[in-house]
């Protein structure tokens, strides 16, 4: 088995595993697989049996859990309610309450049956689509759509149906109609003598365009998916009621999860989630095309994809997997991803695709000077590590290099950035927090059968013992909070950054599923990756949903919205054990974090900053759309009118100088891509408000100094601190 502290991050209700957008981390194979109910009951026993003995916090398999299960697959395979009627839903809810009895006895007959009518109404909704995309819709109705379908009842009989599908694909038409409207004024304004494109003509466009989008997604649906694909989508419907990071892998996934450890891989550097039945951003792998356009951003929602100069395709209600298979491509090809953003604003976002290394996702330093003195700047994307060779590279030695090389700079303080680092093994995070303490306890584990064992850096050395920052946000996840935590702890820095890190307080092992049958008939069974353990602080207090409070918080875009772990409806609760013994290192933070509050309520960014996360946060439950044309354009002009005044954050620039290391600088004579790479991570440093606050921190901790605490036991034997 191999122990991870789950990298992955922002794990929200996901049907599938959170996926790398490439040709090698989570392509989709179609390949059409004979049906195997004696299979199929095989391995629904076998993770049922894994879970009950080997999870953390087992769930009891009862109504409640059944009534949980059927909501989630029935939303799963239709998110939007545009193929099964209410009196599907009606036939189904007879299994609603024995779903739990069914998979003891091993029972499939309620997949099968909801299996064959979504296969059924998948292919009666192609006669609804294609007659009311043959005629031209009039948008000049004042009439509405809700898109909050998770709280809208199903359609009554095929008129209503009919009827839902309308307001669908106006709202979508709509969108595309405006989009292309954009474009064309765009072109008429750089060239007075160009003849914009009528109405009609873009509105028969639009629906040329959506026609061809569903087409294609239905001939997908019908000719390269079977039922193991659907059946994947039950069998995790049931294990991720254990919790949000229990989740089966198919043969195939399987590899893929081992392969995407490390490598080269052509795409466009992005992972994707599947959170409430959309399709969204997870995360940018440093250094890759996505990363480096800048437009794409993590929380960005992918309505449509388009390969190249084609049409847009619609990817609603499709599969992780298959919208992955729809964005990977070839280096040097182009994609379209049509993308809500966070703001609610539409942008259509182009994307060469290339060639994305994993040599970026590795540590690297730099130097830069504020206020006359020199700061060390480390960026961890994640706290990597080879499982199967521990001679190779891994995060731990590589943080250690750049310390070093930093001092031989003279850095009067060190910024550890671990900003959306979503985490990475147990054995490099304790290590890696042994460079900033003496020996001693980092981090606390438990099993639900056995006590606690408390994890310690072992080694007397410290290789920094100056001024440190700890910048998080809310994606720092797993590992990047046992580091964060710790430090917090030992009070050896300060945490800066979003008001709490992402609260994933678990350890997950990959479990092979083979090792349980003696002779198997049925080939690879694949292998099941579920939480064994829970963490803890030293201090006592678990990290699961509630993350690491900052010591200075920084506002941000999330700042209102129930971010990580604590949106998780089946994440692990919160608790507490005994703390371990330890003690803090530094004591005077609280000058320093006064002055910094003082700084943010001051700077005129940070205030524009929290005014744009309060909009955002009243934003996010605005699902009406009015179908009339003029009513729809006059809601996005108020939206764009109020993201022109929050553009002007991208104008701010900190006028600070980043520099490599003297290693990298000789490096740039013979690789001018590292040099390139480089400077665009300077540049982006030069951008940043955060980083910037940051260093003011450090120079308020270089310039008052650290005081050490001090302890003597007292007659109980109980340490007292002195100051």
């Amino acid at each position: 088995m191999t122990q991870i502290v789950d990298f992955m991050r922002r794990n929200y209700k996901v049907i599938l595993l959170i996926t790398a957008l490439s040709a090698v981390l989570w392509s989709f194979i179609p390949t059409k697989k004979t049906e195997d109910p004696e299979k199929d009951k095989l391995l629904l026993e076998l993770l049922t049996y894994v879970l009950e003995k080997g999870h953390y916090s087992p769930v009891e398999i009862n109504d409640s859990f059944s009534r949980e299960v059927y909501d989630k697959y029935i939303t799963g395979i239709d998110p939007t309610k545009r193929f099964f009627l209410a009196s599907d839903i009606k036939e189904f809810d007879q299994y609603k309450q024995v779903i739990d009895d069914m998979i003891k006895t091993k029972d499939l007959s309620f997949f099968y049956l909801t299996n064959a009518r979504l296969l059924k109404r998948i292919s009666e909704s192609k006669s609804i689509y294609k007659t009311l995309l043959a005629k031209p819709f009039d948008f000049s109705t004042e009439e509405f759509i809700d898109t909050d379908y998770e709280n809208q009842s199903y359609a009554k009989n095929d008129k209503d149906l009919k009827e839902r599908w309308r307001k669908q694909l106006k709202l979508s038409l709509l969108s595309t109609i405006t989009d292309k409207q954009k474009l064309e004024h765009n072109k008429k304004e750089k060239d007075p003598n160009y003849k914009e494109k009528k109405f009609e003509e873009i509105e028969k466009e639009a629906r040329e365009s959506s026609l061809k989008s569903l087409n294609e997604y239905f001939d997908f649906v019908e000719n390269e998916l079977d039922s193991n694909d659907w059946y994947s989508i039950f069998i995790n419907s049931v294990v991720e009621q254990f919790d949000p990071h229990t989740f089966y892998f198919s043969p195939e996934e399987k590899d893929k999860f081992d392969i995407s450890m490390s490598g080269k891989f052509e795409g466009i550097g992005a992972r994707l989630q599947k959170k409430d039945n959309v399709v969204e951003v997870s995360e940018l792998i440093s250094g890759g095309p996505a990363w480096r356009s800048k437009e794409l951003e993590a929380g960005d929602i992918i309505l449509k994809v388009a390969q190249g100069k084609e049409e847009p395709l619609d990817i609603a209600g499709m599969r992780l997997d298959d919208v992955v298979k729809k964005i990977k491509g070839a280096k040097g090809t182009e994609v379209r991803l049509t993308v809500k953003k966070v703001d609610g604003s539409i942008e259509v976002i182009s994307i060469i695709r290339d060639e994305v290394e994993t040599e970026e996702t590795f540590a690297k330093s730099s130097v830069v000077e504020k206020n006359g003195m020199k700061y060390g700047v480390i960026y961890l994307p994640k706290f990597y590590i080879s499982f199967d060779n521990k001679d190779n590279r891994d995060a731990f030695k590589d943080v250690a290099i750049e310390i070093e090389r930093l001092k031989e700079q003279n850095v009067q303080g060190i910024v550890m950035d671990l900003r959306g680092n979503g985490g990475g093994s147990l054995e490099t995070v304790v290590n890696m927090t042994g460079l900033f303490i003496e020996q001693g306890p980092v981090v606390q584990v438990k099993s639900s059968d056995r006590k606690k064992d408390i994890l310690s850096d072992k080694d007397p050395a410290v290789q920094w013992t100056g001024p440190l920052v700890v910048m998080v946000d809310n994606f720092s996840a797993s590992a990047s909070e046992i580091f964060a935590a710790a430090i917090q702890d030992y009070k050896r820095g300060i945490i800066i950054g979003s008001k709490h890190t992402y609260g994933k307080g678990t350890v997950q092992n990959i479990i092979d599923l083979n090792q349980f049958v003696r002779s198997n008939s049925f080939g690879d069974l694949g292998a099941l990756k579920t939480t064994t353990q829970k963490f803890y602080r030293i201090n006592g207090g678990s990290t699961q949903r509630e993350g690491v409070l900052s010591d200075i918080v920084l506002p941000d875009r999330f700042a209102y919205l129930d971010m990580g772990e604590r949106d998780e409806k089946n994440a692990l609760q919160w608790d507490k054990i005994d703390a371990a013994d330890y003690n803090p290192i530094f004591s005077g933070f609280e000058s320093i974090i006064a002055n910094s509050n003082k700084r943010i309520a001051d700077n005129q960014y940070f205030k524009l900053i929290d005014e744009n996360a309060k909009w955002i946060f009243e934003r996010k439950d605005d699902n009406t759309y009015n179908l009339s044309i003029d009513k729809f354009k006059e809601k996005m002009e108020l939206v764009d009118l109020k993201l022109k005044k929050f553009k002007s954050l991208s104008d701010y620039k900190n006028n600070l100088t980043f520099t490599s290391l003297p290693n990298e600088l000789a490096l740039f004579k013979s690789d001018p891509v590292l040099k390139e790479k480089r400077s665009r991570w300077h540049e982006d440093l030069g951008k940043d408000i955060y980083i910037d606050e940051a260093l003011n921190v450090l120079s308020d901790l270089d310039q008052i100094g650290l005081r050490s605490v001090v302890y003597t036991k007292n007659r109980k034997g109980k340490l007292d601190k002195i100051d």
